[in-house]
């Protein structure tokens, strides 16, 4: 049974830097709102590609996160 490709991947942006890495299987527009009703502070919203599945997106939020909390 293949599996289904209905999660989004997204970064909320502050300007230009990285403040929220997350995926949903909801309308991104939704989800954005929701992080904007909870008072998360950002200029722009990235959507990170094409649909895929539920582990794809975790994987990459995984990595996502390791990058933007490594010292540069």
């Amino acid at each position: 049974m293949k599996k289904r490709r209905n999660h989004t991947r997204y970064e909320l942006r502050d300007k230009g830097k990285v403040v929220y890495v997350g995926i949903t299987s909801q309308p991104v527009d939704e989800r954005v709102d929701q992080h904007r009703q909870d008072g998360k502070r950002f200029t722009s919203v990235n959507k990170a590609g094409p649909f895929v599945t539920k582990d794809s997106a975790e994987e990459w939020e995984e990595n996502r996160l390791e990058q933007c909390t490594a010292p540069h």
